[in-house]
């Protein structure tokens, strides 16, 4: 409202300077050093915990023989239930044989640690919590990149215009999708055996009545298992990836022919990939994400994940969008884009609550053990503070900060809410993660911070180098005209 009608876009490159690649390339390698200090920490401390006790030891094969379904969510601890105690759980619930070989414990696997007490989590050394970060920051990362090909499928599908004068930054992101992909398979081909406990377990191939034998992790056997991990989940991001290829292919063809006949193609194979993605990052949380707890499963998994991508993947976009306007460029990218993109992030960190309240309140209110096992695992002391403080950061500051209308149109506002959003689904995934990989030697020290700099630092640059191969604006799509002059009228 009030900017005069545009009736041209002139072409416009944006020019990745060297000082920028130095400051990125200084990041990137400040987070490697980093990365690698902190990799001598956690060695050095790794090696320096003395051997248990023998009592240690005795509590700790005491701790084992409590049947998982004993786990209360409402003691807010993760504490046993008393009917868990004692001669109940010497073999009179059924339950507690389906979870373990043998209720009396003196043919209790090693294994077994992983499936009982108070959730699958088990502290493997320093390799798993480097391995474990590994995966947090690579699963990240990919999350823009595929939240980006989703912004770009749903946009044709819906025929939307508005978001046309940044579809370039929009493919940019995407551009990630390779790294994210490499970095990915080196987590599930190399760091598996560390991180998800039910490969090890697959591998023995127990029958009913063998010691350590598992019956929730055996009646899984047909989704858990190798196939899929190491099959299926390459396979979709090798599928996403094909469709990124073809949407930026065609884009950048209809900046060279012109004419409406690639755009009608980009409808099609956009509709085509929004089906796709629904099942296959369903598909992707659960092996990838939801596996970490394999005794656990909550039906809106998916859906919370790709909240975290949505929310994170709007963020990163706009911060790019604000940063190419704050160096001069795309100054025909109205307020008007601008607060549609803040309204994004608004409703997507609500409807991120409103997710993450369904499936804690319904767990919390049911108290059933089986389900309840993931939270309690994430309400010890040791991570309770960080439970409270990602609910804080991921939805009531975003919430009050970009409450009011103006605030989705300020640079530097949505320059502290992004920063908020971006921090917070960091943690968000960390208590994703960690408890049922590290357990309580998880924190967030010198490998956390230097790594998570090491990848967005890369990330930053390998964004910006991409976007200063091209045009800045796709020139020929019928809808740009459109985002030129986008005013949502109040």
């Amino acid at each position: 409202m009030g900017h005069h009608l545009i009736t041209e876009v002139k072409d416009e490159k944006f020019e990745f300077t060297g000082r920028m690649k130095a400051v990125l390339g200084s990041v990137f390698v400040i987070g490697l050093i980093l990365t690698f200090i902190g990799i001598g920490q956690i060695k050095t401390d790794d090696h320096g915990e003395a051997a248990p006790t023998e009592e240690a030891a005795e509590h700790s094969s005491v701790e084992s023989d409590i049947p998982v379904h004993a786990v209360s969510i409402q003691d807010g601890h993760g504490e046993h239930a008393e009917e868990a105690h004692g001669e109940e759980a010497h073999g009179e619930d059924a339950h507690a044989e389906e979870s373990h070989a043998d209720a009396h414990g003196d043919e209790h696997h090693a294994e077994e640690g992983h499936t009982g007490g108070h959730a699958d989590a088990h502290h493997g050394g320093w390799l798993t919590r480097l391995w474990a970060n590994l995966l947090l920051n690579s699963y990240y990362f990919l999350l823009f990149a595929v939240a980006a090909v989703f912004f770009i499928a749903v946009n044709y599908a819906a025929n939307a215009g508005w978001a046309t004068l940044i579809k370039r930054v929009i493919e940019s992101v995407s551009s990630w999708l390779p790294i994210g992909i490499l970095s990915m398979l080196a987590v599930l081909f190399f760091g598996k055996d560390h991180l998800y406990h039910w490969i090890e377990y697959m591998d023995q191939q127990l029958n009913p009545g063998d010691a350590g034998y598992d019956k929730i992790l055996a009646s899984k056997d047909w989704f858990l298992n190798k196939g899929w991990f190491l099959v299926g989940v390459p396979l979709i991001m090798i599928i996403w990836f094909t469709f990124r290829t073809v949407l930026v292919r065609l884009s950048h063809k209809e900046d060279e022919q012109g004419g409406l006949s690639f755009f009608k193609k980009s409808i099609t194979y956009s509709a085509a990939f929004l089906v796709v993605f629904a099942f296959s990052f369903s598909m992707f949380s659960w092996l990838v994400m939801m596996s970490l707890d394999p005794h656990w499963f909550s039906t809106i998994y998916s859906v919370y994940n790709f909240a975290i991508a949505f929310v994170t993947g709007l963020t990163v976009i706009c911060f790019f969008v604000l940063y190419l306007k704050s160096k001069g460029y795309m100054e025909i990218v109205s307020d008007e884009v601008i607060h549609d993109l803040g309204k994004f992030m608004f409703a997507f960190s609500i409807f991120w609550a409103y997710i993450w309240l369904a499936q804690f309140l319904l767990i919390w209110y049911a108290n059933i053990s089986e389900e309840g096992i993931y939270y309690t695992a994430r309400l010890t002391p040791h991570f309770k503070p960080m439970f409270r403080i990602n609910l804080v950061m991921n939805f009531f500051l975003p919430f009050l900060i970009l409450m009011m209308r103006n605030a989705k149109r300020h640079p530097k506002v949505l320059l502290v809410a992004g920063t908020i959003i971006l921090a917070g689904h960091w943690l968000d995934l960390f208590l994703m993660i960690m408890p049922g990989t590290v357990g309580e030697a998880a924190e967030i020290g010198v490998l956390e911070i230097g790594m998570t700099m090491a990848f967005a630092g890369f990330f930053i640059f390998w964004v910006l180098n991409n976007l200063s191969k091209k045009n800045l604006y796709a020139k020929n799509h019928p809808y740009l005209l459109e985002s030129a002059n986008h005013d949502v009228g109040v």
